[in-house]
C-alpha cells in the first residue's frame, strides 16, 4: 500500500513513506530533534539521517564500500534514533500523521521504512550507466546477506546485525513472532529486477509481467502491514486471506496508478518505461519506447496525444478496478490501523482521479494532488482516529 503523496515511482519507497509518516511522534521521539545526526559509540563518527544513503556505505556499508575495516558499533537505542529520524526528515507532513498508529508500532514502522529506503537507494541512486546496475546488485546482494542474518534462528547462531536498519529490525522481528524474511526478500527481488527488466532494451510485455512485478514491488509492504497490525499471514490464520487479497489488490493498484502519474519521470530520469505491450486481456497498448521519445516533446499534437491517452486509459480504468476491489479492507482490521491503511487506499484513488481528470495525459505533465485536498485526506484519516479511539 503505497503513500497517498508519491515521491517517486517504487511503491516500496512510497508505502514505506507513508508509513514513515507515522513512525513518530512527540511520545515516541528520542530526546535529539529528529533532525540531529546520531552520535555514534565511536566517536566521533555520526549517523546523520539527512544524509542519503549511499553516502552513509562509507560508513556503514559492506566491505569495498567502507572506508574502516569494520563498522562503528551502534546500540539499539542509537538505531532505533536513526530509524526515526530518518522516517521524519523527507515530508513535511510527518508530524500531522505520527498520530495515525499506535505508539507501540512507531518504532515498526521506522524499522521497516529505513529498509524500504535503504534498499530502494541501493537499486536507484548508483547511476543508470551498465557499471552503475552492477554495483547495485553486488550491493543489494549485501543487504539480502544481512536481512537473512537479521531473521537468523536462532539469533546466536549468525554474527549480530551491526547496520542500523537491521538492529532496529531484529527487534520489530523479535516483537511480532509471525513477521518473516519472506515480503522483505522480496521487495528486494523487486529492486534487482528493476536492474534488468524496464529498461528501454529489456520491457515489460505483458500486463501478467506488470502485475508479477507488483507482486513484489508492492504487495509485500503491505503484508508487512497487516502483519504489524496483528493480522497474521494466511499461511498462519487461513481467516485472514481475504484480507491479505484485498491489501495486495491495493498495494498493486497504488503502484500501477505510481506508474501512470510518472511516465514522463521514469522515461527521462530513470529510462524505464512501465507501461507493457500487451495491456489487460492482451490488447495491444500501441506504445512503444520509440513512439514515447517521439510524442514526449509534441503536447499538442493529437497524433501523440490521441494514441497515447488510448493506450493508457485501459490501464487506468483496470487500476480502478483493483482499488474498489481493495476499498473494503479497513473495515475489516483491528480499530488501530484503519485510518492509516484507509490514508493507503483513498490517497491513491486521489491519484488515481487526478491523473483522469487531466485526461490520462500524463506523458506530458504530472499530476499533483492539492494541498488542500492532501490536508483533507489527513484530516478524514484523524477523525476516523478518533472515532476508533472512543
Amino acid at each position: 500500500m503505497s503513500s497517498a503523496y508519491p515521491k517517486r515511482n517504487r511503491t516500496g519507497r512510497e508505502l514505506s513513506s507513508q508509513m514513515s509518516a507515522t513512525a513518530s511522534s512527540p511520545t515516541a521521539a528520542p530526546a535529539q530533534s529528529g533532525h540531529d545526526p546520531v552520535t555514534l559509540a565511536s566517536a566521533p563518527a555520526t549517523l546523520d539521517p539527512r544524509t542519503p544513503p549511499i553516502e552513509l556505505l562509507r560508513l556503514i556499508g559492506p566491505d569495498g564500500e567502507r572506508a574502516a575495516a569494520a563498522p562503528p558499533a551502534l546500540t539499539l537505542d542509537q538505531s532505533l534514533a536513526y530509524c526515526r529520524a530518518l522516517a521524519t526528515t523527507h515530508y513535511e507532513n510527518f508530524s500531522i500523521l505520527s498520530r495515525l498508529v499506535p505508539v507501540h508500532l512507531r518504532d515498526d514502522f521506522a524499522a521497516v521504512y529505513t529498509f524500504c529506503r535503504w534498499a530502494d537507494d541501493l537499486g536507484d541512486e548508483t547511476g543508470n550507466t551498465p557499471e552503475a546496475r552492477a554495483r547495485s546488485e553486488r550491493l543489494l546482494a549485501w543487504w539480502r546477506a544481512e536481512l537473512q542474518n537479521c531473521f537468523a534462528v536462532p539469533p546466536a547462531s549468525v554474527p549480530a546485525p551491526t547496520h542500523p536498519v537491521y538492529i532496529a529490525l531484529r527487534e520489530t522481528a523479535r516483537r511480532h513472532p509471525h513477521l518473516t524474511p519472506g515480503p522483505f526478500e522480496d521487495l528486494i527481488d523487486a529492486f534487482v529486477q528493476d536492474q534488468r527488466v524496464g529498461t528501454e532494451g529489456n520491457r515489460y510485455k505483458t500486463w501478467d509481467q506488470i502485475l508479477d512485478y507488483c507482486s513484489r514491488s508492492a504487495n509485500p509492504v503491505g503484508r508487512i502491514v497487516l502483519t504489524l497490525g496483528g493480522h497474521a499471514p494466511p499461511e498462519v490464520d487461513p481467516a485472514n486471506a481475504e484480507r491479505y487479497a484485498m491489501s495486495d489488490a491495493t498495494c498493486t493498484a497504488l503502484q500501477l496508478i505510481n506508474f501512470w502519474q510518472d511516465v514522463r519521470r521514469d522515461l527521462l530520469e530513470r529510462d524505464r518505461i512501465y507501461i507493457p505491450e500487451l495491456g489487460p486481456g492482451g490488447h495491444p497498448t500501441g506504445i512503444t519506447p520509440e513512439l514515447l521519445r517521439a510524442w514526449i516533446n509534441t503536447p499538442n499534437d493529437p497524433r501523440a496525444r490521441v494514441p497515447f491517452i488510448k493506450g493508457l486509459r485501459p490501464l487506468v480504468d483496470t487500476t480502478a478496478d483493483l482499488f474498489d476491489q481493495g476499498r473494503p479492507l479497513p473495515q475489516t482490521l483491528n480499530k488501530g490501523l484503519r485510518p492509516v491503511v484507509w490514508l493507503f487506499g483513498a490517497g491513491g484513488e486521489a491519484i488515481l482521479r487526478a491523473v483522469r481528470s487531466m485526461g490520462c495525459a500524463t506523458l506530458w505533465h504530472r499530476p499533483r494532488l492539492a494541498a488542500s485536498e492532501k490536508a483533507w485526506l489527513v484530516a478524514r484519516a484523524w477523525l476516523k482516529s478518533k472515532a476508533n479511539s472512543e
